[in-house]
């Protein structure tokens, strides 16, 4: 017999309990009654009866209606978490709706390359002598600054992205050309919303610090050049 694990906070919600059964009302309708302000893109079944998951953006809780809340991770006794697995399938499927034209794209080879990068990130500038070097990759990249790290970062993703030829202006920032000098003044025809568009959608996918990378659909956790390697080396698909 298989068992399921729950480790979990439970935050009571500071209402009157409403259970399905007595108001015969859908678990998604309470729920959105509940938490009006909450825009979820999932809801479904758990393993544990009564209790329902909830996607919202990067999120992934849970929701039972006699009125609680639970953050937290279900786990199989295999060590396997749900959780985590639902995650990235979420991810994944954001990933299918990413729009690569307001990426900075380098490259045509086979293997498919998302990046969100930080133009000051030391990891980011090692990927990037890395995955110069190959021609069997297209890449497609976001500039994602950390300006609480890098105070200089934005200005320079700003640059980069209000460049005519940003491929050439990525190389530049990453080359440390202009760590100790000023930044030539931004094009008047410059989209400074793109930034602001990039980091939008590294929120979505949960981008906490760079590189975040995935190699044909597979997440990479930082500059883990082996790891991105061997992806690499295997046959596109």
């Amino acid at each position: 017999m298989r068992f399921t694990f729950c480790l979990l906070l439970i935050a009571c919600l500071g209402i009157q309990p409403v259970l399905a059964g007595e108001t015969g009302e859908n678990p998604v309708d309470q729920f959105s009654k509940m938490m009006p302000n909450t825009t979820i893109d999932g809801f479904g079944p758990t393993p544990i009866p009564g209790l329902f998951e909830v996607t919202a953006g990067d999120q992934i809780f849970y929701f039972s209606p006699t009125g609680h809340l639970v953050f937290g991770e279900i786990w199989t006794s295999d060590g396997r978490s749900l959780t985590g697995e639902r995650r990235e399938q979420a991810v994944a499927e954001k990933l299918k709706r990413l729009p690569l034209q307001k990426a900075l794209t380098i490259g045509n080879g086979p293997h498919q390359i998302i990046e969100f990068t930080d133009p000051d990130c030391p990891f980011c500038r090692k990927l990037d002598e890395f995955l110069a070097d190959r021609s069997d990759v297209t890449r497609h990249v976001f500039l994602y600054p950390l300006e609480g790290l890098h105070p200089k970062a934005a200005a320079k993703a700003r640059f980069v992205l209000c460049s005519e030829d940003q491929e050439k202006a990525l190389k530049d920032v990453y080359s440390g050309k202009w760590d100790n000098a000023d930044l030539p003044p931004l094009a008047d025809s410059c989209q400074e919303t793109l930034l602001d568009e990039h980091l939008q959608l590294g929120g979505m996918l949960g981008v906490r610090g760079t590189p975040s990378i995935w190699v044909d659909g597979i997440r990479i956790k930082g500059a883990d050049l082996a790891a991105i390697a061997a992806l690499l080396d295997q046959p596109s698909k």
